[in-house]
């Protein structure tokens, strides 16, 4: 089987004499991770959640929580055997020798980063714009907030690490705030009462939770982006995978409290309907703490999710630059800045393009399955590398199960919300409801099938050929 990379037909990318800094060590990783978990997801997406399961909401956590850690822990075992700026790209190649298919999980997984900073955008936007109070369009908040990112993310990795470290702090303390205003209400509810506005008969539906639980997947989205920057960690091999425990362990209990707490203080129907659900909480349980300080917080929180998932956005575009995936112009580095600065501007272009014209429940659902199809590609990659026994071995491996069960639970939830939407789809049609509003459910499925199917007209435009490439490089 043939390993590498891919490079256009005309020869190899062009090589580079400035290379990523190594300025990342097991707290600023472990931070990073939290810090991109931490964000968009859970201060945008609670209310929309509990729409769906009501005062089960903490379940769908639950069940995103095991599709996210088995994945979680095959990205930890590759970031310890491969550490390279575009890893999910490297190991599919490295897998399956398929340069489509790494062509696309590569893409696919930039997709993702773009969509998921298109929704903190909006969410950004609607929590600024109730924080102010200003009367000033949400495109112009979008706008100028993806610019900022922009510059921070040229500026550096050790500051934006740094901004992120800050960001992590207060967004965190935030939600350790929900999490303590909340605790008198704990009990007050039946957490096992899934009633809600999608639910209104109140029957625990099996397709309505896997349902639920691709839109809360999205609040766990970021783990993925620290295999990408494993070019920059110290001591990989023992430093990534210790990391990604760390944060995905540290996440989880927090994501089940603030879950708990936002059901038990707020009623299900303003929750739903609030476009910042867990400023409600905070309204509702501690009336004493001023307005702007808790959407500060949630401005802070989203934005180091926007920033974050910018950085890896840009990263894997230099990396599959590098390597020959993408055009040779986007793997070049900024000789004062370290970074790759063409690949930055390209994707502030394309995120503003999405973000302006979208919500934030769309794009969410649709970073969702795009994520989920490159980690159904991933796990599996891990498995059959883990059986190639002329692969090196990580500082952390793990049993063949655990990415076997990634690929069975991420296939499962995307299945699932796939049959749950053309039912509602056909639901719809049937109420004679206009064609525009019967292929709303669809809208998610849509927006990802597009940017897969233009991945791949791009992929047969640049007809990148495998060049050989070591692990080591």
């Amino acid at each position: 089987m043939t390993q590498g990379n891919l490079a256009p037909e005309n020869g190899p990318s062009a090589p580079t004499s400035v290379s990523l800094r190594r300025a990342l060590g097991l707290p600023t990783l472990a931070i990073y991770g939290v810090g991109n978990m931490l964000g968009a997801g859970i201060y945008g997406l609670v209310g929309k959640a509990a729409g769906q399961m009501g005062h089960m909401l903490w379940l769908a956590f639950v069940v995103s929580l095991l599709a996210a850690g088995l994945t979680g822990l095959s990205y930890a075992s590759l970031g310890s055997r491969y550490p390279k700026a575009a890893g999910a790209a490297f190991v599919t190649q490295r897998a399956w020798a398929k340069p489509w298919l790494t062509y696309l999980i590569g893409l696919a997984i930039m997709a993702s980063g773009l969509t998921s900073m298109a929704t903190a955008s909006r969410v950004f936007a609607d929590y600024s714009l109730t924080f102010l109070g200003s009367s000033l369009p949400p495109a112009v908040v979008v706008g100028g907030f993806l610019l900022l990112l922009a510059l921070v993310n040229f500026r550096g990795i050790r500051e934006s690490a740094g901004l992120n470290n800050v960001c992590t702090v207060v967004e965190t303390a935030g939600l350790l705030l929900i999490i303590a205003v909340g605790l008198p209400y704990l009990g007050s509810v039946n957490y096992l009462d899934p009633t809600s506005v999608a639910n209104p008969a109140g029957n625990l539906d099996l397709a309505l939770l896997l349902q639920t639980s691709i839109l809360t997947f999205f609040a766990f989205i970021g783990f993925e982006d620290l295999l990408n920057v494993s070019e920059e960690v110290k001591n990989p091999r023992r430093t990534f995978p210790l990391a990604m425990v760390i944060a995905l362990s540290l996440v989880t209990v927090i994501y089940i409290l603030v879950s708990l707490a936002a059901v038990s203080v707020v009623p299900r129907a303003e929750l739903t309907s609030s476009p910042s659900p867990l400023l409600e909480v905070v309204h509702h349980a501690a009336p004493w703490c001023p307005s702007w300080v808790f959407a500060a917080v949630a401005l802070f929180a989203v934005a180091n999710t926007a920033l974050l998932n910018f950085i890896m956005g840009s990263r894997l575009a230099y990396g599959m630059a590098r390597q020959g995936l993408l055009p040779a112009f986007l793997g070049t580095i900024h000789p004062q800045r370290q970074t790759p600065h063409r690949a930055i501007g390209i994707l502030l272009l394309i995120a503003l393009a999405l973000a302006l014209p979208g919500n934030v429940k769309t794009l969410a659902s649709a970073t969702s399955l795009l994520l989920m199809l490159a980690f159904i590609v991933v796990n599996g990659s891990l498995w059959r590398l883990q059986r190639q026994p002329q692969e090196p071995r990580g500082g952390f491996e793990v049993p063949a199960f655990v990415p076997l069960g990634g690929v069975l639970i991420c296939g499962g939830l995307i299945l699932n919300n796939a049959v749950a939407s053309l039912k509602n789809t056909h639901q719809a049609w049937s109420d004679s409801q206009s064609w525009l509003q019967a292929l709303s459910p669809l809208t998610p499925f849509l927006i990802a099938g597009g940017l897969l199917a233009g991945i791949l007209v791009l992929y047969a435009i640049q007809k990148p050929r495998v060049v050989e490439e070591s692990v080591a490089d």
